[in-house]
């Protein structure tokens, strides 16, 4: 990841808190009615259900693998656009010029020109995160509680603010209007760079072969877009995600019926290991290791609950994982990442440090 984030074991626990709650009463209810109300044929045999847990296993890890080069994709995107806008930067400082100009332009002038591309070229990346950051109906931030209730604690600049009051001051009213009317609107400001280029070509502050490259630059831009907005638009096949989750809880479902069995058999195990060393069977340990070997089976509640706990959530990390632009603690930092790259382009063209905005803040020592 592009950023170290702290997610602790007493975070992970309140976050799966529910689905815990979940699996106590799915371990305790069979033990139940296993040994409290006599029925002992609600059990099954160990071996099917740990062939079903080790399937399980093999799809949880197929899905966080490709879960995992979804986000792992969209940090190698984000990297290129750090470097392209850099290159962009670098160009603007140098192929900018008065070297084929007809009528040449004061240092200030040419200043203004490389401050407004540079401005348009951050309104692109604003426009492009706020894109990436519309909900889509298989994304589940929105629908889980969990989620919801961890997202609620932070500030979320493309939640909070909308595209038009962030693009003010960084394009002209006219240009705003423009990209504001626009479906793709970061494609938009794309557009207006390329018409800037050819402007400044036809006044000859950049010759036939810097405006090739610069162009290039567009075009580089362009497909860096796209291939984010591919992983944006374009979910994790919802056949495998779905039949995953069925999946894992058929396993969670069976998992005690197998398992009181199992430790039934050991409780009985270790009260004839008693009978057969003690002596004396009225001693105080013999009674006491006679009530635990009697309802050892009871061990099958926290050890479903564990087992249960894991295949779950290592489910639930692969599905929050497929989508790695929803704003969540462990996806991209688009937002924190945008705004590093305004900083880094402004000071290279030579912007004034006091109207330079600072980096984002991390909050609960996560970057967004």
């Amino acid at each position: 990841m592009y950023v170290q984030r702290k997610f602790p074991f007493k975070g992970m626990m309140k976050w799966t808190r529910r689905e815990t709650y979940k699996f106590i009463l799915i371990g305790a209810i069979p033990v139940f009615l296993f040994k409290g109300l006599g029925l002992y044929w609600l059990h099954l045999p160990w071996l099917p259900i740990g062939v079903v847990g080790t399937a399980v296993a093999f799809i949880v890890s197929f899905k966080n693998n490709a879960s995992y080069d979804r986000l792992w994709e969209a940090r190698k995107v984000y990297g290129g656009i750090v470097n392209g806008s850099r290159s962009f930067a670098l160009m603007l400082n140098d192929f900018v010029a008065n070297d084929h100009a007809e009528t040449p332009l004061s240092d200030s002038e040419l200043f203004a020109i490389r401050k407004e591309m540079v401005m348009r070229h951050v309104a692109w990346m604003t426009s492009l995160r706020h894109a990436l950051r519309q909900h889509k109906p298989w994304e589940v931030s929105k629908m889980d509680k969990a989620d919801q209730e961890y997202m609620s604690q932070l500030e979320i600049r493309e939640f909070k603010y909308s595209l038009e009051e962030e693009l003010k001051g960084y394009v002209s009213d006219a240009e705003l209007e423009e990209i504001l009317s626009k479906k793709n609107k970061q494609g938009a400001c794309l557009n207006l760079q390329s018409r800037q280029l050819k402007k400044l070509k036809d006044a000859g502050l950049i010759e036939d072969f810097r405006h090739m490259e610069m162009q290039a630059m567009m075009t580089e831009f362009f497909t860096l877009q796209g291939k984010v907005e591919r992983i944006k638009n374009f979910p994790y096949p919802r056949q495998f995600a779905t039949l995953n989750y069925f999946f894992v809880w058929i396993f969670i479902l069976l998992l005690p019926l197998a398992m009181m069995h199992e430790f039934e058999q050991i409780g009985f195990e270790v009260v004839d290991s008693i009978h057969a060393h003690m002596k004396i069977h009225s001693s105080p340990i013999h009674a006491v290791v006679e009530f635990v070997g009697h309802y050892f089976i009871w061990f099958t509640v926290p050890f479903t609950v564990i087992i249960s706990w894991i295949f779950h959530t290592m489910e639930r990390i692969g599905e929050n994982t497929e989508n790695p632009f929803e704003g969540n603690s462990n996806d991209v930092p688009i937002t924190t990442m945008s705004r590093g790259i305004e900083i880094d382009i402004r000071e290279m063209i030579g912007d004034d440090p006091s109207e330079i905005p600072g980096p984002i803040e991390t909050q609960f020592d996560i970057q967004m």
